[in-house]
């Protein structure tokens, strides 16, 4: 019977320490895909709504917050129109022709009756690049537009 108890200690104590020797370990780097950080832009078309998210570890991630974000802030269409990603060190490039974009914004136009209101979202490697580039592919239907959102991760 001791030696059943002592013998049981023992498993658990090594165990145990696997674990504790398991935690001291860094993390495992994220997949190639998933180098950087991550920000997203969702829109609601039809009710103007938006939702933004930066700072996520994954592209999926950042995406599902701000469609979530869209979706609290009332909108019933919500899509994510634009991602975009920060190198995370600056040797982060992985090849897999994702740009290194590190700002994004969205532009809205005026809504105009019975017409959805015209959008852009751009992603560029500053903000006011992002901001422009924006503005000039939501103002390509005639309507005036402003910039609702930007973010650099």
């Amino acid at each position: 019977m001791r030696t059943r108890l002592a013998v049981a200690a023992i498993g658990m104590l090594l165990a145990c320490a696997g674990r504790l020797a398991a935690a001291d370990l860094p993390a495992p780097p994220p997949a190639e895909e998933e180098r950087g950080i991550w920000a997203a832009i969702a829109y609601s078309n039809p009710d103007g709504k938006h939702g933004f998210f930066w700072g996520a570890d994954k592209r999926q991630e950042a995406m599902d917050i701000a469609l979530k974000h869209c979706q609290n802030a009332g909108g019933d269409g919500c899509t994510v129109v634009s991602v975009f990603r920060n190198h995370r060190h600056w040797d982060d490039d992985d090849n897999t022709g994702f740009p290194y974009n590190h700002c994004g914004a969205l532009a809205v136009g005026e809504k105009t009756s019975g017409q959805f209101a015209s959008w852009g979202a751009e992603t560029a490697q500053t903000r006011r690049e992002a901001e422009d580039l924006t503005l000039q592919a939501c103002e390509r239907t005639g309507q005036k537009c402003k910039i609702r959102e930007w973010g650099c991760t």
